[in-house]
C-alpha cells in the first residue's frame, strides 16, 4: 500500500522534517516483516560483512556502553554483542515494529522507541555510537550527527555505514546505484507488496550527501580524526570521527 504522507528529498526537507519523519517511520514500520530478507538479497549477503566491518570500527572506543542509533532490525546491535560480550548496548529507532521484529536477534541490549534527532540520553553517556543505513533517512541528516555528538563523551567515537552519493568520478559507484534505482522497486514490490518504500530507499541513496560531504558534517560538530573507507567498489562506506578531548 502506499504511502499518502510526503516522503522529501534531503534537499527539499527544510520546514518539513516532522512530515517526512512521520512518513519514514510509518514506511519502515510497513516493510519491517520483509525488511531483512530484501536486505539479503538486494544486497547478496554483503550487507552481512558491512555491518560487521563497521563493528569493528568501534573497537578503538572508549571503555563505556554502545550506541546503535537508526537500529532498524537490531543487525548491528546483535553484531555488537558477539564482538564486544562485556560492552552494554542500547539501540534507538523511531520504528517501533522493526524493533520488535528484531527483538529476539539480542539478548542484553536495551531498546528504546526515539527519534536519533532528539536522544533521550543524557550528555556524554556514550563511548561509541553506530549508525547503519539510517542517517540519510532523518529529516536533518546534521541534527542527527549534531545529536550523536551530544551523548558520546570525549573521546567517544562515532561511526556510519551509509549509501552515499556517488562522486561524479565514481563512474562504476554511479552505475550500481543506478542499478539499484531500477531494481529495488521491482523487488520490493514482489516481496513486501510496497514498490513505493523501495523506490524512496532508492532516490534517497541518489539525493543524498557524498562521502566528503559526509566528513565535512562531522568536522563541523566537532569530531576529529574524520576518515572514511570505501566498501565494495564504494556501493556503501563507513565514515568515522571520534570527539574531542574536553
Amino acid at each position: 500500500m502506499a504511502n499518502s504522507q510526503p516522503i522529501a528529498a534531503v534537499d527539499e526537507r527544510t520546514g518539513r522534517h516532522e512530515a517526512h519523519g512521520a512518513a519514514v517511520r510509518a514506511m519502515f514500520d510497513r516493510i519491517a516483516p520483509t525488511y531483512d530478507l530484501l536486505n539479503r538479497v538486494l544486497s547478496a549477503g554483503l550487507d552481512v560483512r558491512w555491518r560487521n566491518k563497521a563493528v569493528a570500527e568501534l573497537a578503538d572506543a572508549p571503555a563505556g556502553e554502545l550506541l546503535d542509533l537508526c537500529a532498524g532490525t537490531l543487525d548491528l546491535s546483535a553484531a555488537i554483542e558477539r564482538a564486544y560480550p562485556a560492552r552494554d548496548v542500547v539501540a534507538v529507532d523511531f520504528a517501533a515494529d522493526m524493533l520488535e521484529r528484531g527483538r529476539s536477534k539480542v539478548s542484553r541490549t536495551s531498546i528504546v522507541v526515539g527519534d536519533a534527532m532528539a536522544l533521550p540520553f543524557e550528555g556524554g553517556r556514550f563511548a561509541g555510537a553506530i549508525c547503519g543505513f539510517g542517517l540519510r533517512n532523518l529529516g536533518e541528516p546534521g541534527r542527527g550527527i549534531a545529536e550523536a555528538r551530544r551523548v558520546l563523551r570525549p573521546g567517544g567515537r562515532l561511526v556510519i555505514l551509509e549509501f552515499f552519493r556517488p562522486s561524479e568520478r565514481a563512474r562504476i559507484t554511479r552505475a550500481m546505484h543506478a542499478g539499484f534505482a531500477r531494481v529495488l522497486p521491482t523487488v520490493g514490490k514482489v516481496v513486501s507488496h510496497d514498490a513505493e518504500a523501495y523506490r524512496y530507499l532508492a532516490q534517497s541513496m541518489a539525493s543524498f550527501v557524498t562521502v566528503a560531504e559526509c566528513e565535512s558534517l562531522l568536522r563541523a560538530h566537532g569530531f576529529r580524526d574524520v576518515r572514511s573507507e570505501a566498501l565494495t567498489f564504494g556501493v556503501a562506506s563507513i565514515v568515522t570521527g571520534v570527539t574531542g578531548v574536553a
